[in-house]
């Protein structure tokens, strides 16, 4: 059975190190204008923009590899998704009032509806999921 309702749409972008980060949430803003939440959801736009800079970061920083971003529209949750070749899974940790680091996947937690890291052969995934302008939130899928 199909439903001539569901709509989904995606992009993606490698973003090297050299690139930068500003080119990852320059490209993540365009797609969610794009979608129209600037119009009809401003704050989930920053949201999404702030998560897109954080991982990319992490990638960069971190891992000190390229950013593969997915961004993903199903009708329901916007997924966006950050691959980078690092070894290692990463995890939020407690960063003090005089660190100047540390704290990108907790910003993604707080803004999140739900993300997960998924470690692949090459690396690792961190998927974040946000809910769409008036939907419910996004379901929370294990690795």
């Amino acid at each position: 059975m199909s439903d001539a309702s569901l709509r989904a749409v995606g992009w993606a972008q490698s973003f090297p190190v050299s690139r930068g980060v500003r080119a990852g949430r320059e490209w993540a803003r365009a797609h969610m204008e794009a979608l129209g939440w600037a119009r009809t959801d401003p704050d989930a736009v920053d949201s999404v923009v702030l998560a897109v800079s954080e991982l990319v970061t992490n990638a960069h920083h971190h891992a000190r590899t390229s950013a593969q971003v997915v961004l993903t529209w199903d009708g329901r949750g916007l997924h966006l998704t950050v691959h980078d070749s690092g070894p290692g899974s990463p995890a939020p940790r407690p960063a003090d009032e005089s660190s100047v680091s540390g704290r990108g996947l907790a910003i993604v937690d707080a803004l999140a509806d739900t993300w997960s890291v998924h470690p692949t052969a090459d690396g690792k995934t961190i998927t974040a999921c946000f809910k769409g302008p008036g939907d419910s939130p996004c379901a929370r899928r294990d690795a």
